[in-house]
């Protein structure tokens, strides 16, 4: 499993013109499934990104202090299979390590449940769909996380 997290002022994502998902200050999540990944990935994903500082305390020391959960922000999920493209031969990306799109979106909307369950304001983006995806990144601040099957 992949994750690019995103430290992010706002985010948003539309979809035929529509906003489906929009979040105020907190993590804008990219999420990419293997084909190996399973619940464990999952609840491993789960945990860094709740639990991960990434943000500044209050008294405006500049040091990561907080986790999105200390701070009570906003997470904004969306499902980025690219995420498994590998480049190294040829011209054109192969997909061979994504998820197939049945089991991916299960995995997916697993992750999602999860982050709910913390009671943090998680939006999404529509699985599958073509989307368009508006970041305010704030630092900036992108990091790669990933866990893979044992």
């Amino acid at each position: 499993m992949r994750v690019v997290i995103q430290r992010v002022k706002s985010s948003q994502v539309t979809v035929n013109g529509e906003i489906v998902g929009k979040i105020g200050r907190g993590l804008n999540l990219l999420v990419g499934i293997a084909n190996t990944d399973t619940d464990v990935e999952i609840d491993w994903m789960v945990r860094k990104c709740l639990e991960l500082r990434l943000f500044p305390d209050e008294e405006g020391d500049d040091r990561w202090q907080k986790s999105i959960q200390e701070i009570g922000g906003d997470l904004l999920v969306v499902s980025q299979f690219t995420l498994y493209g590998d480049c190294r031969k040829g011209r054109r990306p192969s997909f061979d390590r994504s998820a197939a799109p049945q089991s991916a979106a299960d995995l997916y909307n697993h992750f999602v449940t999860k982050l709910k369950a913390s009671g943090l304001q998680v939006e999404t983006g529509q699985f599958g769909a073509m989307m368009h995806v508006t970041i305010e990144n704030d630092g900036p601040v992108t990091l790669l996380l990933e866990k893979e099957a044992i």
